[in-house]
């Protein structure tokens, strides 16, 4: 796990005690936490029940009810919740690029890894009936960024210039499909997915390849 998805405790805890007054934020985010741990473990927002929730942090079913009205509530506000993480990472790993082009590759390569990593979080989150079902567009930050990454790379003559827009989704529709077809095959003999990703960075972004 990393620092987007709370690491899974060895043992489940004991039933915790009634939270002081004004703490009523704190087990709802340990609740949110509880939940992203699950859906990681099935890869199925459907098969994740609020009891299960329940006894993963160790308090009565009823307690989750007072912060989520169901199932689709608690998953929303998880999903929300790791994307986030997603976002605050993928920044991370921009500030240390030395030009746009690292960024770039900076914040493809993690979210390639974390999709690696957590196979279970990124079916629910791309690939669950949720998206059709509940309105995700914080999702669109994400694009919005890679855009704004790829103009950059544009605006300093690092790649040719076009519509900033148009690669960024054929990008994202390229590094998505590697992903999705590891996750949902990985018996398959995949090659090395940073050297596919860079290969996309390349032909449909055109920024030179990765050096070594």
């Amino acid at each position: 796990m990393d620092a987007t998805t709370p690491a899974r405790e060895t043992a489940r805890p004991a039933r915790r005690g009634r939270n002081p007054r004004g703490q009523g934020e704190r087990l709802r985010a340990e609740i949110v936490d509880a939940g992203l741990r699950l859906l990681d473990e099935l890869g199925d927002d459907q098969a994740l029940s609020l009891r299960a929730v329940a006894r993963e942090v160790g308090i009565a079913a009823t307690s989750v009810y007072i912060h989520f009205a169901d199932r689709d509530a608690l998953v929303l506000a998880a999903l929300e919740h790791c994307h986030a993480g997603l976002l605050s990472a993928v920044d991370d790993a921009e500030s240390d690029a030395a030009d746009p082009v690292a960024a770039l590759r900076a914040r493809t390569a993690l979210l390639g890894a974390w999709s690696r990593e957590h196979p279970g979080l990124y079916k629910v989150l791309h690939e669950s009936t949720l998206n059709r079902r509940t309105d995700m567009s914080f999702k669109e930050e994400m694009a919005e960024r890679t855009t704004a990454a790829i103009r950059r790379c544009m605006d300093a003559g690092l790649a040719p210039r076009g519509d900033a827009e148009t690669v960024s989704l054929d990008l994202r529709t390229a590094v998505h499909g590697a992903v999705s077809l590891r996750v949902n095959q990985p018996g398959m003999p995949w090659p090395p997915l940073e050297e596919q990703v860079d290969r996309f960075l390349t032909k449909l972004v055109g920024v030179p390849p990765a050096e070594g």
